[in-house]
């Protein structure tokens, strides 16, 4: 009991520092126990008085016309460096001018044997699935009486 009563009067103290280990006398044995303090919160920018707010500012908006029809504009993600140039239509493949960039098609043009049709049918029951989930966890139920 000698060792609980001198640990809990260095504690009470502060003789020992917040982030080493301190002892617990629990049936007469004494166990170490980590205590660790929190960090220290960062202080804001901007956010006292007199402060200015920083503004973030995005990347420049090119707005030349020969730059955009002749370079892929942004597409650059090196910070040094130019944009690409674009190539003539004939270095392309054709599969890229192929490519569907509309909406998706709808569950009524798809044929049924096909792949893409059950996927859009799959991806339907999880949505309405997730629907009615979503409104019977609302809906609490006292079993209790």
């Amino acid at each position: 009991m000698a060792a609980h009563a001198v640990l809990n009067t260095a504690n009470r103290l502060k003789l020992i520092p917040a982030n080493t280990y301190t002892g617990h006398f629990i049936n007469g044995i004494i166990y170490k126990i980590q205590a660790c303090g929190y960090a220290k919160k960062p202080t804001m920018k901007g956010k006292g008085k007199g402060m200015t707010k920083e503004v973030l500012t995005g990347p420049e908006v090119c707005k030349d016309p020969v730059q955009l029809t002749t370079h892929a504009v942004g597409v650059n993600i090196f910070k040094e460096g130019q944009d690409p140039a674009l190539r003539p239509v004939e270095e392309y493949p054709e599969w890229l001018f192929k490519l569907n960039l509309g909406p998706p098609p709808k569950l009524e043009d798809l044929h049924p044997e096909t792949r893409q049709y059950w996927r859009v049918v799959r991806k339907q029951h999880m949505w309405r699935f997730n629907r009615s989930r979503k409104k019977r966890e609302g809906v609490t139920i006292n079993s209790c009486g």
